[in-house]
């Protein structure tokens, strides 16, 4: 009997550490990616996409491009995704998602593979830039029946020329025979110019303890269906 409440206590901690995960959403798929993909050469890379069937990898590079473009502060940018956001009731709904790339690739050495930029949603991972004001501050991109005084925030996602970056997908051909990497085998592409730690703590956000508590959970859980297993064993109960 004991060895079957502790085991019960212990699935039911298993559970709950999952479902913790879990209420990340996709970013805490994006995290787990960045944790155990193993990392391979850009040649590597460029050769499973010639060779066919390639497997989901990370690949670490600096961005390069030939045409940039550039920000209020003068970066030389290669992606740009803006979103406007208006407060309805308790939820943000967004109004405007603006998206401005050019062909770039990341490189290692002398050699290089483009990134499929048109495939990177919540896979993007960098600092964001994030400013609030109201419907009145931006009346040619809101929709006109808002109030002027209607919560409003602006977030800009972006990747410069000058950063160094890790990428994650699979490598494959292009319509035009170009090594590429982007998503595949059901996993998202991934690109973020943070270290490991820093991304980390932009995919978990302001639910810092949520990974913790997960993790707690799981390490409680495992514990006692060992404890049970070994009461069991013992005669106990």
């Amino acid at each position: 009997m004991i060895p079957a409440f502790v085991a019960t206590i212990g699935v039911a901690a298993l559970a709950a550490g999952w479902l913790l995960l879990r209420s990340l959403g996709p970013r805490y798929r994006v995290g787990r990616l960045l944790a155990v993909v193993p990392t391979m050469s850009v040649d590597e890379a460029v050769a499973h996409a010639r060779n066919g069937n390639a497997p989901y990898l990370r690949i670490d590079g600096r961005i390069d491009a030939e045409d940039e473009f550039e920000d209020a502060d003068h970066r030389p940018l290669v992606f740009r995704r803006t979103r406007v956001e208006v407060l309805r009731g308790a939820r943000w709904t967004r109004v405007e998602d603006g998206l401005e790339t050019i062909p770039f690739e990341v490189r290692e050495g002398l050699s290089g593979i483009a990134i499929d930029a048109s495939a990177l949603s919540d896979g993007l991972v960098v600092v964001r830039r994030e400013s609030r004001g109201h419907a009145a501050d931006l009346p040619d991109r809101v929709p006109p029946d808002l109030s002027p005084d209607t919560p409003v925030r602006v977030t800009i996602e972006q990747l410069s020329s000058v950063d160094h970056v890790s990428a994650l997908g699979v490598p494959a051909l292009d319509e035009g025979g170009i090594p590429q990497l982007g998503a595949g085998r059901g996993r998202p592409l991934i690109v973020t110019n943070l270290e490991p730690a820093e991304a980390m703590r932009i995919l978990v956000g302001d639910r810092r303890h949520v990974p913790r508590a997960a993790a707690a959970a799981l390490a409680g859980g495992a514990v006692l269906l060992v404890l049970a297993v070994a009461l069991g064993v013992s005669g106990v109960g």
